[in-house]
């Protein structure tokens, strides 16, 4: 009896010694952050509410936000994410760069790529001035439908035009379906591996001026190489790095600006 107690504290033992590194991992290890929160966390709350993170977000959103306040809606959504379901926006930290960098450009015509749940496209919607708009481009059927409500939700439908397809489609259309001249800014904030092809594209479309503003997100983690490699060692970008910390998180992350110089 008193043997087999032993071996029970020591499972015991073992067990909290696993989830005390684990929380450790977590905190510090983008990865095992990212496993936990998408592969594990996500999946077992899903089946047993038995609907989508992002449609939790939103529920929280309408529950919580001020109708017609965008900074309401982002305080909402971060307040979300940082105590109760981490998600892939571009959260508070990174977003004061994206902030100052879109009130730097004060773009008439901007492009987002990869809108998720809206939270960026909100962000970047609040500071457009007059007469201004934002293109923002979502793959995902079902996230497309989660950020049409947060969008209108914040009181930003105004300046928002939502495309729902792949950017790699989306992007030759610009000129002729979309009437876009050129853009003055542009978020690359989508799948990392679209970065350099879609920014080839964009230029190939005749769809950047020189002046023209690319931010990239997440360039460190999960990161983007084959981008960093392409945009730094091109002559035709002045690119600007900005260290920072993947959303919600310790780790470390950094969003890159590049001025397409024509």
């Amino acid at each position: 009896m008193l043997e087999s107690s032993s071996v029970l504290l020591f499972i015991v033992f073992i067990l909290l010694f696993v989830l005390l590194v684990f929380g450790v991992l977590i905190r510090k290890n983008g990865t095992a952050a990212l496993f936990w929160n998408e592969i594990i966390r996500e999946k077992i709350t899903n089946f047993i509410m038995n609907q989508s993170k992002e449609q939790r977000i939103l529920n929280f959103v309408l529950q919580n936000a001020v109708r017609g306040d965008p900074c309401s809606v982002l305080d909402t959504i971060d307040k979300y994410c940082s105590q109760k379901e981490w998600a892939m926006n571009v959260g508070d930290e990174k977003g004061l760069i994206l902030d100052k960098t879109v009130e730097e450009v004060n773009p008439s015509v901007a492009l987002e790529l990869g809108t998720y749940c809206g939270y960026s496209a909100v962000r970047i919607a609040r500071l457009l001035k007059a007469g201004a708009y934002l293109l923002t481009v979502e793959f995902n059927p079902e996230f497309a439908a989660i950020a049409k409500q947060m969008i209108e939700f914040a009181g930003v439908q105004d300046k928002v035009k939502l495309l729902e397809g792949p950017s790699e489609e989306i992007i030759p259309q610009l000129k002729k379906k979309y009437e876009v001249d050129t853009l003055d800014f542009v978020f690359l904030d989508h799948w990392k591996d679209r970065y350099t092809p879609d920014t080839i594209l964009l230029q190939e479309c005749n769809l950047l001026r020189k002046g023209s503003v690319l931010l990239a997100d997440n360039i460190i983690f999960p990161g983007a190489p084959e981008f960093l490699n392409y945009i730094r060692n091109n002559p035709h970008f002045q690119c600007t790095n900005y260290p920072s910390h993947l959303e919600y998180m310790k780790v470390g992350d950094a969003m890159e600006k590049a001025v397409f110089l024509g």
